[in-house]
């Protein structure tokens, strides 16, 4: 191990014993759960970790408290993907129902779009899941959006443009 190598090992194992307690609270108190806010804190000490920033930090808390709420509004819309499609499942007749492995296929792609397309504009991704999931035109998702046409074809050519280059081949 090098020298920097074990120096950022330091700084990140510094960062943790200072603040791991604390962000378990915060998420404790922010979500009701310890359990999902154990999860999270490691969650957040995984990112901090992958992303080798453990060094550049200079405002421990508010940086931890910025990945952790990412984190937090990921999962949730994460979980509420889930349960849409859940519920679109439970009104199909049971002979069309999926098999429980296709289930389990199909919310992972669900939710490798929905990575995909994390970090859009808020309009961009609501134009993709309009176009995508009720079929709608450029006029009428321009109309719920109350944008121009062209527009939403500049909108959905970038979300296209994401979740493509963003999912694996």
């Amino acid at each position: 191990m090098s020298a920097a190598d074990f120096a950022q090992q330091q700084d990140l194992h510094a960062l943790y014993s200072s603040h791991h307690g604390w962000l378990q609270g915060w998420l404790r108190h922010k979500l009701g759960n310890a359990g999902d806010a154990a999860d999270l804190a490691q969650d957040t000490f995984i990112s901090v970790l992958t992303a080798d920033s453990a060094p550049q930090i200079r405002e421990a808390r508010p940086f931890l408290a910025t990945i952790a709420r990412r984190l937090v509004a990921h999962r949730h819309r994460r979980q509420v993907l889930e349960d849409a499609y859940l519920e679109a499942l439970a009104c199909l007749p049971p002979e069309l129902a999926p098999a429980p492995e296709e289930r389990l296929l199909a919310l992972e792609a669900l939710q490798e779009i929905d990575q995909a397309l994390d970090g859009l504009p808020a309009p961009v991704r609501t134009a993709f899941l309009l176009a995508q999931l009720e079929g709608l035109s450029y006029v009428e998702i321009a109309a719920r959006l109350n944008v121009s046409a062209s527009s939403v074809k500049q909108y959905l050519t970038r979300a296209n443009r994401q979740v493509f280059f963003s999912l694996p081949a």
